[in-house]
């Protein structure tokens, strides 16, 4: 569903893209509902996150965005084993999460 929904973005139909994420959410919930996710599924819930804050942040829903940032950087601060993977995902949100506030700053 995150590769569909990335290719509907790449076509230009942001609202199509919207409504697999969105169809994509109850699986979402399904894999982290466990104590102890797997780092597959924490990454692939992780992805469609990033997808929909990428999108919000596209369409200038700064706040939304980052909110939907600030998830996922609570899950790569506390994942634990720390690997590089999770510190380049920790990285990538940070960053996206500075672009927001540069947004909502002006």
């Amino acid at each position: 569903m995150n590769r569909q929904a990335q290719d509907l973005i790449a076509q230009g139909k942001p609202d199509d893209a919207a409504a697999v994420i969105t169809s994509a959410e109850p699986w979402q919930n399904r894999v982290l509902s466990v104590s102890q996710p797997t780092l597959e599924a924490m990454e692939a819930a992780s992805d469609l996150d990033d997808l929909y804050a990428h999108m919000l942040l596209s369409n200038h829903n700064y706040g939304w965005a980052r909110m939907m940032f600030q998830k996922n950087a609570a899950r790569w601060r506390t994942w634990r084993p720390q690997s590089e993977e999770s510190a380049l995902r920790l990285k990538a949100t940070d960053e996206a999460i500075a672009e927001c506030d540069r947004h909502l700053g002006k």
